[in-house]
């Protein structure tokens, strides 16, 4: 009887640990809100550079890859992919995850925050 429970209790938080890794699932319409703080260096349109890189199709795009732009030399050496997961650990500190890189912006404090903005990138493409 007690294995059983201990067993049901030990899948159910292997199944939440393998949820918690997931793509974060975000409201793209309370992330357009919150990529205005990003708009003053970036846009979302295909191949309008601002003082950083377009953000149109960025998740799942090598960073560094935008013709045309000049990245710094940590970001270009990064060797990141764009994934949900490498977005997630760059718009909360970008300087910890690429430290020596261009980006000045400090970081997106409230992960449901984060998880929003990765929703409404999804969507530019």
């Amino acid at each position: 009887m007690w294995g059983g429970v201990f067993l049901m209790a030990g899948s159910l938080a292997m199944g939440m640990a393998m949820a918690a890794s997931e793509a974060p699932a975000g409201d793209a319409a309370a992330g357009k809100s919150t990529f205005r703080q990003c708009m003053a260096c970036h846009a979302v349109e295909q191949g309008k550079n601002k003082v950083g890189p377009s953000l149109f199709g960025v998740v799942g795009r090598k960073a560094a890859s935008i013709e045309g732009y000049k990245y710094s030399n940590p970001m270009i050496e990064s060797g990141l992919t764009w994934s949900q997961e490498n977005l997630m650990k760059y718009l909360q500190d970008p300087k910890g995850t690429v430290p020596g890189g261009k980006m000045a912006f400090a970081g997106i404090k409230k992960v449901e925050d984060v998880k929003n903005v990765i929703a409404y990138l999804e969507e530019q493409k």
